[in-house]
């Protein structure tokens, strides 16, 4: 299958690059990043090199299947021919994630400029939307963050053993913020330096809502959601609190098998959602499709602590991506994305 990549120039696109590279099923037909046209992918990024295609201003050639790397709004601009003429899609941005068109404008501060495709877009967390992935054209990837929070939340919400009263603390590393550069993100900036941002709202809290909302099928949720820069290039760490029901599971350490025994259950034949046996870290998802999830009980404060971190690049972007691709075509939901961790 011929795929064409939109903006090849940035970090979800060289990491898509990289991964459909070694897909069984996929040439990587057509790479786009215009201030870089005309030059070789490999010569401009070297560990590119065994992907030896020209980049180019547009998608020149004959595609089946396309996904787009670029920002917010410029995205669904770009991909709208292809949605119109029915070639299969995935917006690694941020404009096909949310249902509500108003909720759109209001975090983004533009008018979506495409929302005759929003009723028809799948919210592309395999692990929730399966079905609807795989009877799609468009799939709208999931932010990093929220991949992990709700993957992180979810067997909790869907078993409804905890009130509507949520706090995210999550970090992350440089790489999420692209390449485009600032000078908070230069080196001297960051190194040995770990700061809160965005104390007024990030544009992935509604997303984390919507889908939880969506699970436990009310409107009534609290979300706290607060992020931090870690001195790190790539990795989430996303640390969920909320309080349990009363009575919703046995009391002390019987509590906690419960809720392990929960996440095990709903996670038990996923290919990228792994329970794991004690808090993971970051490291333990770098370079992979993985996202590591623990989950137990703060006996004291009678309070879940869920954990989750993934790879911002790989299960927080270009991964999932290609996992969506995956889904949508019938391939091996793994095709391409079997992959270790690069440790340490």
């Amino acid at each position: 299958m011929k795929v064409g990549i939109i903006n090849v120039t940035g970090y979800a696109g060289m990491e898509l690059a990289r991964i459909l590279r070694r897909h069984p099923e996929v040439e990587i037909a057509s790479a786009t990043g215009r201030s870089l046209a005309g030059r070789r992918l490999g010569e401009v990024f070297p560990h590119l090199s065994e992907c030896d295609i020209e980049i180019t201003s547009d998608i020149t050639e004959s595609v089946d299947f396309v996904f787009s790397a670029l920002p917010h709004a410029a995205s669904a601009e770009r991909l709208e021919p292809f949605i119109a003429q029915g070639v299969k899609t995935v917006d690694v941005s941020a404009d096909f994630r949310l249902k509500d068109l108003d909720e759109y404008t209001y975090w983004y501060k533009i008018d979506h400029p495409c929302p005759q495709f929003m009723e028809t877009a799948v919210y592309g967390l395999p692990e929730l939307h399966r079905d609807e992935i795989a009877q799609t054209r468009l799939v709208g990837n999931p932010g990093c963050y929220p991949s992990a929070a709700v993957l992180a939340l979810a067997p909790a919400v869907q078993a409804g053993i905890i009130e509507p009263d949520i706090v995210v603390d999550a970090k992350s590393g440089v790489s999420g913020a692209g390449r485009g550069g600032s000078v908070a993100l230069n080196f001297s900036e960051v190194n040995e330096n770990f700061k809160a941002y965005n104390l007024d709202g990030h544009r992935h809290h509604p997303e984390i809502v919507q889908e939880l909302d969506a699970i436990g099928q009310s409107d009534g949720l609290r979300l706290t959601f607060l992020t931090h820069l870690a001195p790190m290039t790539r990795g989430i760490l996303v640390s969920c609190y909320a309080p349990l029901k009363p009575g919703a599971l046995p009391s002390g350490e019987a509590g906690k098998d419960s809720v392990r025994e929960i996440y095990q259950s709903r996670y038990a034949d996923e290919p990228f959602a792994n329970v794991v046996p004690l808090p993971p870290q970051t490291k333990h998802t770098s370079g992979n499709n993985d996202c590591a999830i623990h989950a137990t009980i703060d006996l004291r404060a009678d309070r879940l602590i869920a954990i989750a971190c993934l790879d911002n690049l790989v299960k927080g972007a270009a991964g999932a991506a290609v996992q969506n691709m995956n889904v949508m075509c019938g391939f091996d939901e793994t095709a391409g994305l079997d992959q270790l961790a690069l440790y340490p």
